[in-house]
């Protein structure tokens, strides 16, 4: 008799409800935690390094391959289980966008990188928010009244930029530009500065949209809301200062500031209130009250990328894309807006300030790129079922996809230009330097050797002599 073959479709499908059956929660847990430590101190560096290639979008592709969209394995009681990894990662971005704002080195730079990238910021923000509430009102047929919050959030979200592809294309010169070349601290200055804009405006615009609590007397009102945000974060940081200040120990460190940011977060979510700005205000605390926090930033640098890998999971495992025209209609203004104030938003806001000799008119090329921050905050948005929470997730989304595997190399080209005369002029001076010295040495051979002070004493760094010559025979 003749065998009726098996449809693909049923062998896929069998599959995928096998797996189904199997993943449970602490095993879709080892999974997040393998998938993350594997993309962190494998597939990040290779690529880096190799390819000059920022990697992590495409976790967001493979969550949503993982996602009830697809395959099924992570269903939605499963990602809500995962609630309080997401909470950690969310506050996690808002203590590392503080870390960089240690006031003793802020101070030594000029005015100008700061006053450039923040007139970015605010023009980033409000070209998109009326853009973006402009497309919203128009695609869904709404008053622009009513969707201009969540324009708001579409604007405080275009204005972060990923910091990853100034470290993947210079490594520490681009983490210490400040004795760089200008344009690398000016691309520095711009991400910090945008996403402190970006959190900050995030959290007021939750804020603003704050419901009322019925246990209370009264309902607050957004300052009060601000300031109760601010207030989570200002008495964790305190609270971390006092009883582990002085710690050092990374272990140690891992657990106790694990604990600190979800206690914060989680008393912000709890409330409604933005974790990305609670914490940023523990952050700003910590930076700046401890005498010595390169431990903590360190704990904080090492713990970024694999919780961003882990939010990337989840955030594509509950993403519910559509193809409607009006989602298109929003992405578009949101994309093309954001590309547009990069571009020459920050050539026009350099000009302004006479800053184009230094940095040049293009650098705002190094700000296309968006990362961590920018799918934190949507991510952060689109949990809570507030309006329009999908779409603006999915701007965010295609944004991450399209820029971030390039953030590196748009660094590259917007700096470039600006460096190869540096390094030429460097190269030279080293030559020069070099053949100077040959020749000294040559023609007095004593020229590099040391000279002993008046005292007789020979310097701490100079081992003595081997066979020293009698005092008679010098």
């Amino acid at each position: 008799m003749p065998v009726t073959p098996v449809p693909l479709s049923f062998i896929v499908d069998s599959l995928c409800e096998r797996l189904r059956t199997l993943m449970t929660t602490p095993l879709l847990l080892i999974l997040v935690a393998a998938v993350a430590f594997l993309a962190t101190h494998v597939v990040y560096e290779w690529l880096a390094k190799r390819l000059l290639i920022v990697s992590g979008a495409e976790y967001l592709v493979l969550g949503v391959l993982l996602g009830p969209q697809v395959t099924g394995l992570f269903t939605p009681a499963a990602i809500e289980a995962f609630q309080p990894i997401i909470i950690l990662g969310i506050g996690w971005m808002g203590v590392a966008v503080a870390m960089p704002l240690r006031l003793q080195r802020l101070v030594r730079i000029p005015a100008v990188p700061y006053r450039t990238a923040l007139v970015e910021s605010l023009l980033t923000f409000g070209v998109v928010t009326a853009g973006a509430t402009s497309a919203i009102a128009y695609a869904y047929q709404v008053p622009w009244r009513e969707v201009l919050a969540a324009g708001g959030i579409l604007g405080a979200i275009a204005v972060a930029s990923t910091p990853a592809g100034l470290d993947v294309a210079f490594g520490e010169r681009g983490k210490d530009s400040a004795r760089g070349a200008p344009v690398l601290l000016q691309i520095e200055v711009a991400n910090h500065l945008n996403a402190v804009v970006s959190v900050v405006a995030f959290g007021i615009i939750l804020a603003v949209m704050h419901d009322t609590v019925p246990l209370m007397v009264r309902s607050l009102t957004t300052t009060e809301w601000v300031v109760v945000t601010l207030g989570i974060g200002v008495v964790g940081g305190t609270v971390f200062h006092l009883f582990l200040g002085g710690e050092q120990s990374a272990d140690r460190l891992v657990i106790s500031l694990g604990g600190a940011i979800i206690l914060a977060s989680g008393a912000a979510a709890y409330l409604e209130l933005s974790p990305t700005l609670a914490l940023f205000a523990m952050g700003v605390v910590l930076v700046n009250s401890l005498r010595h926090p390169g431990a903590v930033q360190e704990v904080l640098r090492s713990g970024e990328r694999p919780l961003y890998y882990a939010l990337l999971l989840l955030a594509g495992a509950s993403w519910r894309p559509d193809a409607n025209i009006a989602w298109w209609l929003v992405i578009m203004h949101y994309v093309v807006l954001r590309t547009l104030m990069k571009l020459w938003g920050t050539g026009i806001v350099t000009w302004v300030n006479g800053a184009q000799r230094a940095v040049g008119l293009d650098w705002g090329r190094a700000l296309i790129g968006q990362g961590r921050l920018t799918i934190a905050l949507a991510f952060d948005y689109s949990r809570r079922g507030l309006p329009y929470g999908d779409v603006i997730f999915t701007c965010a989304a295609v944004s991450v996809l399209f820029t971030e595997f390039f953030a590196a190399r748009f660094v590259r080209a917007a700096a470039a230009p600006l460096l190869a005369p540096l390094e030429q002029i460097s190269a030279t001076t080293g030559a020069v330097l070099d053949t100077v010295t040959e020749t000294m040495t040559h023609a007095l051979p004593g020229f590099l050797q040391p000279i002993e002070s008046e005292t007789g004493e020979r310097p701490a760094d100079v081992p003595p002599e081997t066979n020293p010559a009698p005092p008679g025979d010098r």
